[in-house]
């Protein structure tokens, strides 16, 4: 294990990595982050790509994210967060429409515990997943930087 810190316009961001594949991706003060202390040796090297994918994003210039990932969860964290991953950027979701998009149309609350545990917040897009009535609810990383992140996403025209 490996990690970083750098800043971003949302915060300082921690990367985390094994064997060359992102494991996590924390903002300050994430909820259910991991010790720190399992995060391995500081290591600015591993995380060039990592850093320059992100420093896109947040100019607008990058819309998806082509990192290697390896996130340890359950089997249904899992398919959360595959599915996180098909939400179209610029585009928001519901809880209970991400519950459905993987056959469990009744377990929208869990779909939402399993959003709030994604390791890889922003290039796992967790913050694409709003309230039935629109509202932003919960985000690991705090409300005012999910409103952040759609606020970037929704300033882009977006390119097909």
């Amino acid at each position: 294990m490996r990690h970083t810190v750098f800043g971003s316009p949302i915060g300082l961001l921690t990367a985390v990595a094994h064997e060359g594949a992102l494991t996590g991706l924390y903002l300050e003060q994430h909820r259910h982050q991991p010790d720190p202390a399992t995060f391995g040796e500081r290591d600015d090297q591993p995380f060039t790509e990592v850093k320059r994918q992100l420093a896109e994003y947040f100019a607008g210039t990058r819309t998806e994210f082509d990192l290697p990932l390896a996130l340890r969860g359950t089997p249904f964290q899992q398919a959360v967060w595959r599915e996180l991953t098909t939400i179209p950027y610029g585009e928001t979701i519901t809880y209970r429409e991400l519950a459905e998009h993987i056959g469990r149309a009744g377990a929208f609350r869990a779909v939402g515990l399993a959003n709030g545990r994604n390791p890889v917040s922003i290039v796992v897009p967790c913050h694409r997943v709003v309230g039935s009535n629109g509202d932003l609810t919960g985000y690991a990383g705090g409300v005012h930087r999910k409103r952040r992140l759609l606020d970037l996403e929704s300033a882009r025209p977006q390119a097909r």
